[in-house]
C-alpha cells in the first residue's frame, strides 16, 4: 500500500450462537465463530494489513471476534475502541464514526453487523474496485467476512463511491475429514 493511501477494513463478526432467552446484544460466538475469527487476524498479519485503530461494536459476538483477531495480531494489535453506535448501525451511522477517525490513522478495522457493513461496502465501492470482490460481497457477506478498501482521502472526506475494494476475504476453519 502506498504511503498516501489509507486502508479501511469492514468485518462482519464471526458466527454467533442463537439461544432462547438471550438478548441479541449478548449473543456469544458459536464454536464455529471461535474457530473462524482468528483466521481473519492471521490473514491481516500475512497480508501486511494490521490496523492502526479498531472500532468494534459493543455486542458480545463482535467483542469476542475482536479478541480473537487481536490475539492473532499479537504485539501489533491496537487497543480496540468499543462503539455502542456500531450495534445495529445503518451505513450512514457507521460512516459517521469513520469520518471522525483521526487523519493520523492509516489503517482502520471496523467490526460490526449486517446489513450495515455490507451496505456500507457497496456504498463506498468505486468503479475502480476489484469486480470479483465486489460481486462476492454483494452476493453473500457471511460471518467473519472482511472487505478491504483503499482510498487516498482523509477519513472525514469519505462519502460514496470513493474507495477501491481490493479484497473480500472469507476464511473458514474446516474439520479434518476425508471425502
Amino acid at each position: 500500500m502506498s504511503s498516501h493511501r489509507k486502508r479501511l477494513m469492514l468485518l462482519r463478526h464471526a458466527k454467533a450462537e442463537w439461544s432462547e432467552g438471550v438478548p441479541d446484544h449478548e449473543r456469544p460466538l458459536s464454536s464455529r465463530g471461535h474457530a473462524d475469527a482468528p483466521l481473519i487476524g492471521r490473514w491481516m498479519v500475512d497480508n501486511d494489513a494490521v490496523p492502526d485503530l479498531i472500532l468494534c461494536s459493543s455486542a458480545l459476538r463482535a467483542r469476542q471476534t475482536c479478541t480473537w483477531v487481536c490475539k492473532e495480531l499479537g504485539d501489533k494489535a491496537p487497543t480496540p475502541r468499543l462503539e455502542d453506535g456500531l450495534y445495529a448501525a445503518r451505513p450512514a451511522e457507521i460512516l459517521a464514526l469513520i469520518n471522525r477517525v483521526p487523519s493520523t490513522v492509516t489503517s482502520l478495522l471496523v467490526i460490526a453487523h449486517l446489513p450495515g457493513v455490507q451496505d456500507l461496502a457497496m456504498r463506498l465501492a468505486s468503479v475502480e474496485s476489484d469486480e470479483d470482490a465486489v460481486m462476492d460481497l454483494a452476493t453473500d457477506y457471511p460471518t467473519a467476512g472482511l472487505t478491504v478498501l483503499q482510498h487516498p482521502h482523509e477519513w472525514a472526506d469519505l462519502d460514496a463511491r470513493d474507495t477501491d475494494v481490493t479484497d473480500f476475504v472469507v476464511r473458514r476453519a474446516t474439520a479434518s475429514r476425508r471425502g
